[in-house]
Order: structure tokens, then C-alpha cells, then sequence
């Protein structure tokens, strides 16, 4: 594989199985690793009818990172409209992965290029993204691409 040779394709009905398979493969990897709450089968359960229902949501961007017919990674970006708390529009990066196979080979930085081109096409001011506090690489990875911490959110065990 050469990033030369990967696409970036809008999520069609027919691609479901292949979103699925690689939002699994993150539950798997950083969900189940870093959140011991976290249904990591919520994917097989719920996956199909909610991703189903953001392919024709125009405030949704669903793509999937392609060699060939080799599915490399996916991208999942919502908008949030300007409200009565915030001013401006944010492009929410909700869920990432690149396979383990392709990482470090720009296809992540090919896929958040995308969900920036296309958050600022539909008019959002600003960014943002979540990562567990113990996954480090995926910080490292976002502080490269321009994030900064904006707020921590702290949990107790009850």
C-alpha cells in the first residue's frame, strides 16, 4: 500500500459491513482497552440501524479509507449547528481508526484532511475531538493535527 493509491470514499449502503467491521476493530482497540464500561459488542447490536440512519444525514460525514477493495480505516464527523449556548458551528470528530496494518502510512492524516475540508464546505468555525486520557497515541496524533485540550472530564466509581 502507498498512500498514492488510497481513496477516501463517501459511506454508501453497500459499504455498511465495512464501516462496521472497522468501528468493531476501534471498540475493540481503544474502547475495551481503556473503558472497562464499554459494551464493545455495540457494533454488531446497534451499529447497522444507527450508522444506517447518518448515511443520508447531510450534517454527517461517514467515509471509508480504501486501497483497492482493501478497507483501511474509517471517519465518522457530525456538525453541531450554532445553539443558544454556542455561537459558531463545530465539526465533531466522533470516531476514527486506521488499521493496525496501514497506521503510520498518512492514512489518518488523509482522513482527518477530508473531515476538515469538509467541516469547513459546510461552515464550521471550529474542531473537536474526544480520547481517553490513557490512550497518549491518539493525543499525540490529534496535537498533530492541530487539536489542543480544550476541557477533562473526571469519573468516580460509585
Amino acid at each position: 500500500m502507498t498512500l498514492d493509491t488510497v481513496t477516501i470514499d463517501t459511506v454508501r449502503p453497500a459499504d455498511l459491513d465495512d464501516l462496521l467491521t472497522s468501528v468493531a476493530g476501534l471498540f475493540m482497540e481503544d474502547g475495551g482497552r481503556f473503558d472497562a464500561t464499554m459494551d464493545t459488542s455495540w457494533p454488531a447490536r446497534g451499529g447497522a440501524a444507527y450508522y444506517t440512519d447518518l448515511i443520508d444525514d447531510d450534517t454527517c460525514l461517514l467515509v471509508l479509507a480504501r486501497d483497492g477493495d482493501a478497507t483501511l480505516g474509517h471517519l465518522v464527523g457530525k456538525l453541531a449547528a450554532p445553539d443558544d449556548l454556542r455561537t459558531v458551528a463545530v465539526a465533531v470528530l466522533e470516531s476514527i481508526r486506521v488499521d493496525p496494518a496501514a497506521r503510520n502510512a498518512g492514512v489518518g492524516t488523509a482522513l482527518v484532511g477530508h473531515f476538515f475540508d469538509w467541516a469547513r464546505a459546510n461552515g464550521a468555525h471550529h474542531a473537536s475531538v474526544s480520547a481517553f486520557a490513557a490512550n497518549e497515541g491518539a493525543q499525540r496524533f490529534y496535537v498533530r493535527h492541530g487539536f489542543t485540550p480544550m476541557s477533562v472530564t473526571l469519573r468516580t466509581s460509585l
